[in-house]
């Protein structure tokens, strides 16, 4: 199980790293042609993203590699889900229904991640 989480978090935390970067360091004009919402949020929510996506790459790696509060790896898991809900709500409300398939994988991903934290 332990192998199996290391490498769904990796995938996940490599994902929103990356994700989550070009929400921080971009600009909404950047951002339009692979992020067509960023046009419809402001920008200061589109960073806040951003900075929750880094946080909880953050929290499916560090404290399962540490030892210390592993429970933080089963809260960003669930935080992960719950974001991919609303941003597939989000695409759903903007008539984007065929860009909800990437949102439901990786809802699969992060809450396979959130039952094998439990193990730690």
């Amino acid at each position: 199980m332990a192998v199996a989480y290391w490498i769904i978090a990796g995938l996940l935390g490599v994902f929103y790293l990356y994700a989550s970067g070009k929400k921080i360091v971009q600009s909404q004009e950047r951002l339009a042609p692979m992020m067509g919402w960023v046009d419809t949020v402001p920008m200061p929510v589109v960073r806040a993203v951003g900075a929750v996506e880094v946080l909880g790459a953050t929290g499916l790696i560090l404290p399962p590699a540490t030892g210390i509060a592993p429970v933080v790896a089963i809260l960003a898991a669930v935080g992960f889900v719950v974001l991919q809900i609303l941003a597939a709500g989000l695409h759903l409300s903007r008539g984007e229904a065929k860009d909800t398939g990437l949102n439901l994988v990786l809802i699969l991903l992060a809450a396979v991640a959130a039952w094998l934290a439990t193990a730690f």
